[in-house]
């Protein structure tokens, strides 16, 4: 009978961790595409958290994007990098929300890099900087370790949002 219990309770465990959000000493990883802006290719972005407390992560992200751009025979080429560190604080526990579903917003500090060639006029734009943007956002875990996730703001480059897939290790 001990041994049936044990088996049982473990398989309780094993349905309860299917899908469940990141929880503190976790990695998970980030990646997809921005959202198109303009005449800016569709950005991509990595990105990693790590839970530091059940309702909070940490982590950084890095994102690019280019642009190419033909206008009456001249071209004008452009690129944006941005790296940053970004903080979220995850909402599942006040608002009840079931564990594979993870619900978050958070602030990103990052360092982006805006280059661009005039190549009619020879004119080239260099600027970079830090800036401190806000990001909204969601994942939905379809297995233990794996997610959609869709988020909105986050200074992402040349994009007001993104949708990508999470891996948890």
């Amino acid at each position: 009978m001990k041994k049936l219990t044990v088996i049982v309770a473990m398989l309780s465990l094993a349905t309860l961790s299917f899908g469940q959000r990141l929880m503190p000493g976790e990695t998970q990883l980030n990646a997809g595409f921005g959202f198109n802006s303009g005449d800016w290719e569709i950005p991509i972005y990595v990105g990693v958290d790590y839970g530091v407390h059940p309702d909070v992560t940490v982590g950084g992200i890095l994102s690019y994007s280019s642009a190419d751009i033909k206008y009456h025979g001249d071209k004008d080429d452009g690129t944006w990098l941005s790296i940053g560190a970004r903080g979220d604080y995850h909402f599942n526990t006040i608002l009840e929300i079931p564990n594979n579903w993870d619900v978050y917003a958070g602030l990103t500090l990052a360092y982006n890099n805006f280059s661009y060639d005039h190549d009619w006029d020879g004119y080239d734009y260099d600027d970079s900087g830090i800036g401190l943007a806000a990001q909204i956002g969601g994942r939905y875990y379809f297995q233990d370790n794996f997610a959609i996730n869709l988020e909105f703001g986050g200074g992402n480059i040349a994009s007001g949002g993104k949708i990508g897939i999470t891996y948890k290790f």
